[in-house]
């Protein structure tokens, strides 16, 4: 019994960590995300103000 307390608990230890891991992908994902679709408008703005 005492091992199977100490597998649960080592599983609920490791994907508390994995959910943390993904937690921050998941936030770098939105910035790079948000990074690039600045950059992409600021590109646009210049590519309009040359032909202009």
């Amino acid at each position: 019994m005492l091992k199977l307390a100490a597998v649960l608990l080592a599983l609920m230890i490791l994907f508390g960590i994995l959910g943390f891991v993904v937690n921050v992908a998941g936030a770098i994902t939105k910035a790079a995300f948000f990074v690039c679709l600045i950059a992409l408008a600021v590109s646009l703005v210049m590519k309009a103000m040359k032909k202009a």
